[in-house]
């Protein structure tokens, strides 16, 4: 697998953290403007400023659930997932989910 060059990336110092802002919807949308204008492609607005995703309806929002499982149980999980590529919630929410349909 090919490396990624970040040589002509400065480094992310401290400073650079106390002087970063989180922007609002106002400046998303005069950002997005402002690319269209530079590029003369027109581009979508963002449903939802902070992540860019469309709410979940009821139905597909997840809930939080505290649960014991076997160590054994666990560790294989966190095998799996790792082998996929994925969290190991995820992995152990699509088993779930498979044998429940």
């Amino acid at each position: 697998m090919k490396k990624i060059d970040y040589s002509d990336i400065p480094p992310l110092t401290k400073k650079w953290f106390e002087h970063a802002k989180r922007i609002g919807p106002e400046r998303a949308e005069a950002a997005r403007k402002a690319i269209e204008k530079m590029t003369g492609e027109s581009r979508e607005p963002r449903l939802s400023w902070r992540t860019g995703r469309p709410p979940k309806g009821p139905d597909e929002k997840y809930k939080t659930v505290n649960m014991r499982l076997h160590p054994k149980a666990l560790h294989w999980a966190h095998v799996q997932a790792k082998r996929r590529r994925i969290g190991y919630q995820t992995f152990i929410n699509r088993i779930l989910l498979s044998h429940a349909s």
